[in-house]
């Protein structure tokens, strides 16, 4: 698959790849009439995939929850 962008991190301290399928960002708006158009946020799809950039669904499954927001996180700031 082609990414549109494979970001080096570690899941449960293994070395891998986050290959980022798709990624949107909307900034806030204030004068907006629903919640996410008034917050703004990013809508972001993405793979866990080994180092070798093969996607690896034995490694997504190790993700926590605290991991999946910190690689989300990566992602923004990547894209920043």
């Amino acid at each position: 698959m082609k990414y549109i962008a494979e970001i080096e991190t570690r899941v449960a301290g293994i070395p891998c790849v986050i290959g980022v399928v798709e990624y949107s960002y909307s900034r806030p708006d204030r004068s907006a009439d629903n919640s996410y158009d008034y917050y703004g946020g990013a809508e972001i799809a993405w793979e866990v995939c080994d180092s070798r950039g093969r996607k690896a669904p034995w490694l997504q499954r190790k993700l926590t929850p605290i991991a999946f927001a910190d690689i989300e996180t990566e992602i923004i700031e990547y894209f920043s």
